[in-house]
């Protein structure tokens, strides 16, 4: 099992290289401080899965999809601090496989790194309680339509938005704002074409990933 730490911190990267260098199942290729020398390990070496905290200095979330451009058979597993519902989809959808926290219990930073190699998913129990309280379905995440392009919305779109999150349905969003319910209907396709997401989970995905909601008002309402 090949693996690249990737942390701005030394402390943190000896830390986890003297943790993994424990397990004979593991080899650690290299480590790096930002996202130039991962870049360069990479293309150096050859490697399974990247321990990274893509928030610590140095380093970028889109590092993940120009990795994967280069290639796709590298998983990722971000160990990072406490990070918002909004940081946690955008690592998942861009591709990160599995999440844990730098306070987390060893064996489970060890876990995750072992579970990823073998192609599985990983969160930590601190990760798992983030994902329950703001309702995020691993599933929802359209992982394939992921791109780093701005999206472009009309107020309305956004006012729209907002109250799908909110566990509105069409009739009750055409009352709220003077609307037919062909018209509410016609907005929620553009919006779910633009935002290249295929349901109503999506939508609230991205109200609480560019935080227009809380998460706490994750509520999922039938599409009529």
């Amino acid at each position: 099992m090949s693996v690249i730490i990737a942390d701005s911190n030394d402390i943190v990267r000896i830390g986890l290289r003297t943790l993994l260098s424990n397990d004979p199942q593991i080899q650690i290729v290299g480590d790096a401080k930002n996202n130039e020398e991962l870049l360069s390990l990479i293309s150096s070496f050859e490697t399974r899965t990247i321990l990274i905290d893509f928030t610590s200095f140095g380093f970028s979330i889109d590092i993940i999809s120009k990795i994967h451009q280069l290639n796709k058979d590298i998983s990722f597993v971000a160990i990072t601090p406490d990070q918002s519902a909004q940081t946690l989809v955008d690592a998942l959808r861009i591709g990160v496989s599995s999440y844990v926290k730098k306070d987390c219990d060893l064996a489970e930073i060890l876990d995750a790194v072992k579970e990823t190699q073998k192609g599985n998913r990983y969160f930590c129990g601190q990760i798992l309680e983030t994902i329950q309280k703001a309702n995020i379905d691993i599933q929802d995440l359209d992982m394939e339509g992921f791109t780093c392009e701005a999206v472009v919305l009309t107020a309305r779109e956004s006012e729209i938005i907002i109250l799908i999150a909110e566990g509105l349905t069409n009739i009750q969003i055409a009352t709220n704002l003077f609307l037919s319910n062909h018209t509410v209907n016609t907005h929620r396709k553009n919006i779910m074409a633009k935002l290249g997401v295929k349901n109503t989970a999506g939508i609230v995905m991205y109200a609480v990933k560019t935080e227009l909601v809380m998460p706490n008002k994750f509520l999922f309402a039938p599409t009529i």
